[in-house]
């Protein structure tokens, strides 16, 4: 048995009579003392000293360090725990945590290895980590748990000084001596202090930040009504006279700092989100010697070149290309599609990607930040730091707002004084202060974009600008491109025309050099295989143009070729397709037949944006027969082919001329132009990387559908940030005219506020549920609904 309770369900499965069930297994358990060779090379790899330097301290003989434990569920985990490793040789200490599941481990290096307790460990049912955190990851940690000390003494001490205060209230009439009364006011104080001094200096931290650069935000008001409460509560108990408020401002502390908490958390799980792509890599890597054996390395250690084995099960350490073996890989942590993509020789695979059917050796490409998925990371990240119009607006009205009540407050307070007394001023304008505080109103629009951002990611849009969700709900004109786009981009070679005396393998060859460093699908129909032409030049949206062993060569549109020898263009063969011709300075030497396949979702993109009464434009580089066929079958109504780059840009500007807001969909270098000037422009995944510097999104998948879910999930965060805005301004302007009468007291106050807040956050969370329009229609066809993703 590998742990007692293995043994007690085994004692009962007897002890009911039931032991004939081990008759009907399909094969035997496993031993529970082996280990998979892959999980025990890992293990080996913690032993080496260069590895142990990270997490183990050594003292001699003596090496200690602390682990993380999975799979703890009670107390009786960990007493198994240490009480197993505690008997082994070697061991002097071994004290878990509960708490935190963090296992203290001190052993004697020369008796035991470490390997060999992390080994133990597995087969009593437990896996353990090295205790690591990186360095953001560390001090968000920390950040929490001091967010929730303050938080925690804050409600504390609020409980406490509201029993003392409540007391001395008069519509308690309790018949108090006065040196009771006294007693109970210094109480409150003593109380309150730690409140201030110690839960809320971020704010008055924040009031200085902001009044050094001459800014008003919400801190200002906040640090006004907490100090000025109890610097008059300090006065009032050192000279017994008038009313202290101590539990208005611990009231006030621990609401506000709730809020700002569940907003924190609210960011936090987006940040989360992007944090966790991070954590698909694997640990290690088996890389292939060069005598050809294996060797499991760190992935700190790959490097680009490697050959390395991935065994089905295992996630891609780095991006590649395959160079044997035929699989299935599993892309839906970074694409949102959940059926696996084969994957074939000279394809590309995915750091963080699961291998899942068969085999593969893999030569490394780029590791690090060079990988695709550090740049989904990066640029998820600039999308979340980006602020637009939207919350740029709110943080202005913000600021005008709070500008607005600092004078009513000045105006009201005199007028109070003037009409009443000082003491009865004083706390209506501290009312005034703190139910106005613009908290939610700050909080509206961000903390909705931030989590819809995050919502569309898992979806498989990646938002790259923070303006897009918002110029989403604009658009009235989408352009859509076609290779690589409307169609899968895997372009096939299905028939060669040689000409003149070139046959056509050679032609064959000389458009695979020219094609062999090209970015454009087109290229990948001539293989990657053949020596690269030299001086090679895009001319984009027309050919390529280099030299083979000094003979000038061009392939792309027949004009480009034919203008090197100046001669007419050959006729082109009838049959349908996509046509390219090669020739040289003498003349046309072959014709090529390209043919590619519509993606199975574009005619369901079409008609979601028609149904959206947006008009649809197919914009495209090839010929025009082309492109009028493709139109016709998806229902286009508008098609332009033979278009240059510059006649992209040139149609896209002339649209915006006359008014129209444009949504660029491609792929490929040849829209750059196009994309960087288009309202709002999203790249296809597969698209160069410069084309996804230049979109304003990217579709991590070739799910079409997307978009027409992102429209949606743009409306719906419009409404979302609308619902916050009225409700944080109608709050805020009804709440004002009841303190100003004095009806309604901090402690009050304070609570509103806070509910307020709450309510904006709670608001926003809603986002984290994004309806999933295209995959809801979609079930009914199942080979549609086979291509869905997996965030709804």
């Amino acid at each position: 048995m590998c742990c007692p309770g293995c043994q007690a369900v085994a004692e009962a499965i007897v002890a009911g009579g039931l032991e004939s069930y081990y008759r009907y297994r399909s094969e035997n358990a496993s031993n529970p003392e082996a280990l998979p060779s892959v999980l025990r090379e890992e293990l080996e790899l913690l032993d080496r000293q260069d590895v142990q330097q990270r997490f183990v301290s050594s003292e001699g003989d003596c090496q200690s360090t602390e682990l993380l434990i999975e799979g703890i569920s009670c107390a009786a985990c960990g007493w198994l725990i240490e009480k197993r490793l505690a008997q082994l040789p070697g061991v002097e200490q071994a004290s878990l945590n509960l708490s935190t599941n963090r296992l203290s481990l001190t052993w004697q290096a020369g008796a035991q290895k470490l390997s060999a307790l992390l080994a133990e460990l597995r087969r009593i049912g437990y896996v353990a980590h090295p205790w690591e955190e990186d360095r953001a990851m560390r001090q968000m940690a920390e950040e929490n748990r001091l967010t929730l000390r303050r938080l925690g003494l804050a409600g504390l001490m609020f409980m406490q000084v509201m029993m003392a205060t409540m007391v001395l209230s008069p519509e308690f009439n309790q018949d108090l001596s006065e040196e009771m009364a006294i007693l109970l006011r210094w109480v409150s104080l003593i109380m309150t202090t730690p409140v201030v001094l110690y839960c809320c200096p971020p704010f008055f931290i924040g009031a200085w930040r902001d009044l050094r650069n001459r800014r008003l935000s919400m801190d200002v008001s906040v640090s006004l009504a907490i100090g000025g409460a109890w610097l008059a509560g300090i006065w009032a108990t050192v000279t017994n006279t008038g009313e202290v408020y101590f539990d208005s401002v611990t009231m006030f502390a621990f609401f506000l700092l709730a809020g700002r908490y569940l907003e924190r958390r609210a960011r936090q799980r987006t940040v989360e989100s992007s944090a966790s792509l991070v954590k698909l890599l694997p640990a290690s890597a088996v890389r292939f010697t060069d005598d050809g054996s294996q060797q499991r390395i760190l992935l700190s250690e790959v490097v680009v070149g490697d050959l390395l084995s991935v065994k089905p099960g295992e996630s891609i350490p780095a991006d590649a290309e395959i160079v044997s073996g035929v699989s299935s890989i599993d892309e839906s942590a970074l694409s949102g599609e959940y059926l696996p993509v084969p994957r074939q020789p000279g394809e590309r695979v995915t750091a963080g990607t699961l291998n899942v059917e068969g085999p593969l050796q893999i030569r490394v490409v780029a590791i690090g930040d060079q990988t695709r998925l550090s740049a989904i990371v990066r640029l998820l990240e600039r999308a979340q730091s980006d602020k637009p119009r939207l919350a740029k607006l709110a943080d202005q009205v913000a600021q005008y707002f709070l500008m607005a009540v600092l004078l009513s407050a000045v105006a009201i307070g005199g007028t109070w004084w003037w009409l009443a007394n000082g003491e009865t001023a004083f706390w209506i304008v501290l009312a005034m202060l703190v139910a106005t505080c613009p908290c939610a109103l700050s909080l509206a629009t961000p903390t909705a974009l931030t989590t819809a951002t995050g919502s569309l990611q898992r979806m498989g849009l990646l938002i790259t600008r923070g303006h897009v969700l918002e110029g989403l709900n604009r658009i009235d004109t989408v352009i859509l491109d076609k290779t690589g786009t409307l169609t899968e981009g895997r372009m096939t070679l299905e028939r060669i025309v040689p000409l003149r005396d070139c046959s056509a393998e050679q032609a064959l060859q000389l458009a695979a050099r020219l094609e062999a460093h090209s970015e454009h699908p087109i290229a990948r129909a001539f293989g990657r295989n053949a020596q690269p032409a030299e001086q090679v030049r895009s001319h984009p949206g027309l050919g390529l143009e280099g030299a083979c062993d000094g003979r000038l060569l061009r392939i792309g549109k027949p004009g480009f070729v034919m203008q090197a020898s100046g001669l007419p263009v050959p006729v082109q063969p009838d049959e349908s397709g996509q046509w390219l011709l090669l020739g040289d300075q003498h003349g046309a030497l072959a014709w090529f037949a390209l043919n590619d396949r519509l993606r199975s979702d574009a005619h369901e993109l079409v008609a979601g944006l028609k149904a959206r009464g947006l008009r649809v434009m197919l914009l495209s580089g090839d010929q025009q027969p082309v492109v009028d066929r493709m139109a016709a079958e998806l229902g286009i109504a508008e098609a332009i082919g033979n278009a240059t780059p510059d006649a992209k840009l040139a149609r896209v500007q002339v649209l915006q001329q006359q008014g129209a807001r444009v949504l660029m969909l491609g792929d490929g270098v040849n829209d750059v132009p196009v994309l960087a000037s288009a309202d709002i422009s999203i790249a296809m995944g597969a698209a160069s990387d410069l084309a996804k510097t230049s979109a304003d999104g990217v579709l991590l998948g070739s799910q079409l559908r997307v978009l027409v879910d992102a429209l949606e999930a743009a409306r719906r965060t419009r409404r979302i940030i609308i619902q916050n805005l009225l409700w944080a301004s109608g709050y805020n302007v009804a709440i004002l005219p009841l303190c100003a009468l004095g009806l309604v007291t901090p402690a009050w106050a304070a609570a509103g506020m806070s509910a307020s807040s709450l309510l904006v956050v709670l608001n926003a969370l809603r986002l984290l549920r994004l309806p999933a329009v295209g995959r809801a229609k979609s079930k009914a066809t199942p080979a549609v609904a086979g291509l869905g993703g997996t965030g709804a």
